[in-house]
């Protein structure tokens, strides 16, 4: 399974810290192992189930994430690092968890993606903590996983999990506005 993981997450080897990368290298083997879904499927199931026949896959929204966040953060550090620090492997590595819990949320059935009986109780920031929890992701990481979507309108999220935040938005709502 760390072979798949590797594959799908080039990105990983932007974690500099060696332990923060295992942990999040171990997040996605244990969310792998956990799930219906196989490596391959991250490559042909759309990314989000509120989009009609979205015509982007998980893997290309995910990675895409991962690389509008790292830029944002790198301008965020050359023009405004000295009033607003912000912590370049913490927002790749939130970045790349964003989504794990999908794995849970999301099975396929009869060839279509739909929403597991798993996901209709929990969401994925929600299992995506858990499974990072588990995996012993440092909690400034969990919070970006939990605060990414909506349900982190009611918390007061770090710089680093606002630029992950805008990151996925960024990604997801063109998508979201094309249906209307």
């Amino acid at each position: 399974m760390r072979d798949a993981v590797k594959k799908l997450w080039p990105e990983l080897e932007w974690i500099q810290g060696a332990a923060l990368r295992e942990s999040v290298t171990q997040t996605w083997e244990m969310a792998l192992e956990a799930s219906t879904l196989d490596p391959d499927d991250l490559n042909k199931i759309p990314f989000t189930l509120l989009v009609p026949d979205c015509p982007a896959t998980f893997m290309e929204h995910k990675r895409c994430v991962v690389h509008i966040a790292r830029r944002s953060a790198e301008a965020i550090q050359e023009f405004l690092g000295k009033e607003l620090p912000v912590d370049l492997d913490t927002v790749i590595a939130g970045a790349i968890l964003a989504d794990v819990g999908k794995l849970l949320e999301y099975e396929k059935k009869d060839g279509e993606t739909r929403r597991s009986v798993h996901g209709r109780y929990l969401r994925h920031p929600f299992t995506g903590v858990a499974l990072a929890m588990a995996c012993g992701v440092p909690d400034d990481v969990c919070h970006i996983v939990a605060v990414h979507a909506g349900e982190g309108e009611l918390v007061k999220r770090t710089t680093e999990a606002i630029i992950v935040h805008h990151a996925d938005f960024m990604s997801f709502l063109p998508f979201k506005n094309l249906t209307k």
